[in-house]
């Protein structure tokens, strides 16, 4: 028994059938895209994170009021 009660030659007929519909240069292509959109979201989730840390270590400078800051170049 395979997958949930999906045995391999039910698995080998599917994969069959989805090749002779849509065809490996279909598939490759939607393989490619597929791998390309995991790499972006990947590379933007460590983006993500190193702004939250480089955020965190902004914080540790003291804060200017803006309000202040205005009255000052007036």
């Amino acid at each position: 028994m395979g997958l949930g009660g999906i045995s391999i030659w039910q698995l080998l007929i599917i994969l069959a059938i989805v090749v002779m519909l849509f065809g490996t240069k279909r598939l490759r292509g939607l393989g490619s895209d597929l791998g390309s959109a995991v790499k972006g979201f990947r590379s933007s989730m460590q983006d993500s994170d190193e702004e939250k840390s480089e955020g965190a270590d902004a914080s540790d400078e003291p804060e200017v009021n803006e309000a202040a800051k205005t009255k000052s170049d007036v």
